[in-house]
């Protein structure tokens, strides 16, 4: 299990995907790391508000997954996430759609249902997600009211957005940019879980132990017992960890794959537009020879004229002026 620190929280944070996998493995790191639980919560606060909003309720599915499981091992998660979950709430519902809000509602319902918190700070977490509801007078203002200069200046960013949807060369700067994130894409699984030689060592190197009930027979003192359980906690923690690595990749290769499908279909449809490019500048060399061609035999059916006779040869120069008016 790797040790904590802030950078490794964030980082963690940042990898958080939806799947349950994903919300117990970081939960459980969390948990094992309960003695940070100030600074852990702080900057899942601080992260919170970073997320995307499409993240954002899967923050407060890891925080409830950690005040649940972490309950019986002391009451710090609790104490620390009351103190930044009504700006939480307050926050994720202003960020998400209805349907989002719901299950805020349903996780509120269970925290009260199984007493994680006092029915009057629940009401207080419920009044957040409702008053989030109710348009803010500042926004209404805002979209109100515009000046004439940001009404033009929307016209114009409106004219570039269709004329980069419209211009050729946007098809393939797409076209560039896709290219781009497959081969980050293929350069990051490189080194994937699992690839992951060491990891695999250690789990393979697991005493049998933590992998067979029945040997807990063997056991027959305290000490023994409790040097199993911590091998057994941080066996637990390892599995967890790359089982979550393992979730992540999996969905990674998922990922590629659609970008793999989106990329050959869109190889297609170049390759169709260049075959009818090709064909089109085909057609214009063929016209071109053929003008050359024309040109070549007009060209040679025309008279030498360096071969005419010579039409003044043998006959006396007219007279100049001077002689036809001469009284000579």
């Amino acid at each position: 299990m790797s040790s904590f620190s802030e950078s490794a929280l964030e980082k963690k944070l940042t990898e958080l995907s939806s799947s349950q996998q994903s919300v117990q493995t970081l939960s459980l790191w969390i948990i094992h790391h309960r003695k940070h639980s100030g600074l852990i919560v702080k900057v899942w606060h601080r992260e919170l508000k970073k997320a995307k909003s499409n993240r954002k309720l899967t923050f407060l599915y890891l925080a409830n997954d950690v005040i649940q499981n972490s309950k019986k091992k002391g009451p710090e998660f609790t104490k620390d996430f009351e103190s930044v979950l009504v700006d939480a709430c307050s926050h994720v519902a202003s960020e998400v759609d209805d349907g989002c809000k719901k299950q805020m509602e349903r996780l509120l319902n269970i925290w009260k249902e199984r007493n994680l918190y006092r029915s009057d700070f629940i009401q207080q977490l419920k009044l957040a997600i409702e008053d989030s509801n109710s348009p803010r007078p500042s926004e209404e203002k805002k979209a109100v009211k515009r000046s004439y200069q940001k009404i033009q200046e929307d016209e114009e960013d409106d004219d570039d957005d269709y004329r980069s949807h419209t211009s050729p060369r946007n098809s393939d700067s797409s076209a560039n940019q896709l290219t781009e994130e497959l081969v980050k894409a293929l350069q990051d699984l490189e080194n994937a879980a699992s690839g992951d030689a060491a990891v695999r060592q250690k789990i393979a190197s697991l005493p049998q132990e933590v992998q067979d009930v029945s040997l807990l027979e063997k056991i027959t003192d305290k000490e023994a017992a409790d040097k199993l359980s911590k091998t057994v906690d941080e066996a637990c923690l390892l599995l967890a960890e790359y089982n979550g690595r393992l979730a992540a990749e999996l969905e990674d290769r998922r990922q590629l794959a659609r970008m793999l499908t989106e990329y050959i279909t869109s190889q297609k449809e170049a390759l169709v537009e260049r075959e009818k490019k090709l064909e089109e500048y085909k057609q214009k060399l063929a016209r071109v020879t053929q003008v050359r061609k024309e040109l070549k035999s007009h060209i040679q059916s025309l008279p030498d004229l360096s071969l005419l006779p010579n039409v003044t040869g043998g006959l006396a120069p007219l007279p100049s002026a001077g002689d036809l008016f001469s009284t000579d």
